[in-house]
């Protein structure tokens, strides 16, 4: 009698360190399910649809730029009101609906997750990959107006535009490994999930898209230097030098802040991991 071959194995191993990612690689069709579903979810029942990837980030542009630039008359660095506004939210609204969507895998998919079986990493990859056709889109908006001004000699670019996708990449980490430690909290704690909306508001204060970071540090005086300790600093700051010339810019910073968002990353894997196993019944 010949041996059965299975196609699939289901175990028990667990490891708070092991990703799968061979196992995560097999599930790509589920992965590009997922995906669509987000996408197609995202403007259903709308009337503009995709054309909302463009007008929100219109529409915060000109509020911070009428508010902030018109109004109280802060600062930008040198940068046009709008491209630097414009950066800073492209960035931002990147980070931010990436982290909050991934805080809610394990509550907003516990029906799936209870009848089916599939590595659980695939739904935060899946929504990494949805926030990237997001900013794809919304980088083509800035790059337009970038352009326009480049044509007017008010910026100008250096080759540290180039590293742009590196920053991209580090900042879908740090939104998957704190998305993951949020996810991991909020099934024991709902509470939780309320609050970080909020938090993540507040977080934009300490974060250069409104205030740049030269007048945040000037404010703080003797203790400026705090306002580097914010990971995401570093990364807004290139990413403006890059492609317009001005910012608060220093490698050693950018240095730290990938290391620290590894080790974010990383232990964002292991609560992951260890709430993946008893998740399904406090949800």
């Amino acid at each position: 009698m010949n041996e059965q071959q299975w196609t699939n194995v289901i175990e028990s191993k667990h490891s708070l360190f092991r990703l799968n990612l061979k196992e995560v690689w097999q599930y790509r069709d589920l992965i590009f399910m997922f995906v669509k579903r987000d996408f197609i979810s995202s403007f259903k029942q709308t009337v503009l649809g995709p054309l909302w990837f463009f007008i929100n980030p219109i529409l915060t542009t000109i509020v911070f730029t009428l508010v902030f630039g018109g109004i109280a008359n802060l600062p930008t660095d040198g940068i046009p009101p709008i491209l630097f506004y414009l950066a800073g939210n492209t960035l931002w609204g990147y980070f931010s609906t990436t982290m909050l969507s991934v805080s809610n895998v394990f509550t907003g998919n516990a029906g799936i997750f209870g009848k089916v079986y599939f590595p659980r990493l695939v739904t935060p990859i899946s929504t990494i990959i949805s926030s990237f056709m997001r900013l794809g889109i919304q980088l083509i908006l800035f790059w337009v107006v970038l352009l326009y001004y480049i044509y007017r000699g008010e910026v100008q670019p250096n080759y540290w535009a180039f590293f742009f996708p590196v920053l991209i990449i580090f900042l879908a980490l740090f939104s998957l490994g704190l998305g993951m430690i949020f996810s991991s909290l909020t099934t024991k704690y709902r509470d939780l999930s309320l609050l970080l909306g909020f938090g993540v508001s507040l977080f934009m204060w300490f974060t250069p898209v409104i205030l740049p970071t030269t007048l945040v540090k000037q404010k703080l005086g003797s203790y400026g230097f705090l306002a580097d300790l914010n990971p995401l600093t570093p990364i807004f700051e290139c990413f403006k030098y890059g492609f317009i010339g001005s910012g608060d810019f220093n490698m050693t910073r950018l240095l730290t802040s990938f290391t620290f968002i590894i080790i974010i990353l990383f232990f964002g894997i292991v609560v992951f991991n260890k709430s993946e196993k008893s998740f399904i019944d406090t949800v």
